[in-house]
């Protein structure tokens, strides 16, 4: 069974840093790109970042392109997304994504708050 579960959010003073986690298990993690999300309250969900199964590339939405990272560590089998300088824009539902044999998984996601 296909599996993701994230980490990692809370809340977080405007400038902060966070560094959220997503653990996946049920396939094979190091050949499959993985996706970060997120979604605040009234709001489409939004693409934040990708990367390649084996994070030789990655590319990311204009909104966080110098803020967020999405690193992995294919031996753990958990992909992250680092954030920095962190505004209350940022205030969100964060999920991470992955398609398996052309289905979509996500986990069930982490919240972000951003408030001093």
């Amino acid at each position: 069974q296909v599996r993701l579960v994230e980490s990692g959010g809370g809340l977080v003073q405007p400038g902060g840093s966070l560094r959220l986690s997503c653990a996946a298990s049920g396939f094979t993690f190091s050949i499959d790109d993985m996706r970060w999300y997120r979604q605040a309250p009234g709001k489409e969900r939004e693409f934040l970042a990708h990367i390649t199964g084996y994070g030789d590339s990655t590319n990311y939405a204009g909104s966080v392109r110098g803020r967020f990272t999405i690193p992995r560590d294919n031996a753990k089998n958990t992909v992250y997304l680092q954030m920095n300088s962190l505004t209350s824009d940022d205030a969100a539902v964060y999920s991470c994504n992955v398609a398996v044999l052309g289905n979509d998984v996500w986990g069930q996601g982490t919240q972000v708050t951003v408030s001093s």
